[in-house]
């Protein structure tokens, strides 16, 4: 069946702009928890109820939006996404900031803190100093999901096969920071949508390389799923990062729906300067896009700008046999041995 080759982005950017209501939303965010099987079962069931159209034209009418959206695939732009942000300002269709208080830490684990970006004073979860007198490598970690936001899920350990406190980092003894970006918790801005949220990791960083224990030279950015996508965005912004790993990210924002509806996806520069499928030539950092190639994955994206690709700072990383969530485990362990041995006056980090 058609809907098993389905990717997930696209099938959910495919559902909402059908519907173009509610309850295309609820379907869409729906589809994120269905298995392949599940997810063909449940869309016909909604088709019998809802659609009213025959599957014959369910499948006919996303083949054409697939086609339509490859015909404007983000072509890979040769001028500096740092430059051409310089002249840009977004007009957002809508205020959102999510009023939710950071949750306190295990004080063994994470410190509050707090870091200045140009929106203003930022939250964060940052590592204790371990009080050793030496300097440690470190790593910013951006969340999934609602990635302006951080919680407990910063420290609790989840399940192998979905493990999103990414432990392995501070468990090997590598510095962690997870910044909450404008519009998150309680932090002054609007959401942007992987935009001005970009300016917030590049100011964590620049605050984590202050700090005693970190060696400011040996400062890392990772990021999973919608955090993939902006620790790539980060990478075409700045050579700052000793290395970065964008575990899931899609190569355009319109593929997320209701997460950016305060963009103005119809304007093709808001669109464009958010996707970091456009930017590719501007990452200078070795970078590694990463992503599960079973079951539930962006797969399609990473192979799509793989093969747009001639930068050789890019490294593409499908983990055979994972999904979009398993693969974070064994893959942050690795790295984490990694960056552990990751010593010399530029990084040697490969990944097969």
């Amino acid at each position: 069946m058609v809907f098993r080759q389905m990717n997930e982005t696209a099938l959910r950017a495919f559902v909402i702009s059908f519907y173009s209501s509610e309850r295309a939303l609820k379907v869409g965010q729906n589809c994120s928890e269905c298995n392949r099987d599940g997810l063909e079962i449940y869309l016909l069931r909604e088709e019998d109820r809802v659609m009213k159209i025959s599957i014959r034209q369910l499948v006919l009418l996303y083949m054409v939006s697939v086609n339509l959206l490859a015909c404007a695939a983000p072509k890979v732009n040769t001028e500096p996404l740092s430059e051409v942000r310089k002249s840009f300002h977004t007009e957002l269709r809508s205020n959102q900031q999510a009023h939710a208080a950071m949750p306190d830490p295990p004080q063994e684990i994470f410190v509050k803190t707090q870091y200045s970006s140009p929106a203003g004073a930022m939250g964060a979860y940052l590592s204790p100093d371990p009080r050793d007198g030496k300097k440690h490598p470190a790593i910013i970690w951006v969340t999934g999901g609602d990635c302006n936001t951080v919680d407990d899920g910063c420290w609790t350990d989840g399940p192998e096969e979905n493990n999103q406190s990414v432990s392995a980092f501070r468990k090997s003894g590598i510095v962690m920071m997870f910044p909450s970006l404008r519009g998150g918790n309680e932090n002054p801005g609007s959401k942007e949508g992987f935009l001005g949220e970009i300016d917030d990791v590049l100011a964590a960083a620049d605050y984590l390389k202050t700090q005693s224990y970190v060696d400011p030279d040996r400062v890392y950015l990772g990021g999973h799923s919608t955090g993939g996508t902006i620790a790539l965005l980060a990478a075409e912004c700045s050579p700052k990062f000793r290395a970065v790993f964008s575990f899931g990210p899609v190569r355009d924002i319109r593929g997320y729906g209701e997460l950016v509806s305060q963009v103005n996806l119809s304007d093709s520069k808001e669109v464009e300067l958010r996707s970091p499928g456009y930017w590719l030539n501007s990452i200078k950092s070795p970078t590694f896009v990463i992503e599960g190639t079973d079951g539930q994955s962006n797969i399609s994206e990473l192979t799509a700008m793989q093969e747009s690709c001639t930068n050789k700072s890019v490294r593409f990383v499908p983990i055979k046999g994972k999904d979009h969530f398993s693969a974070l485990s064994p893959t942050t362990r690795d790295l984490a041995n990694k960056i552990l041995a990751d010593t010399g006056s530029e990084s040697n980090i490969t990944l097969e």
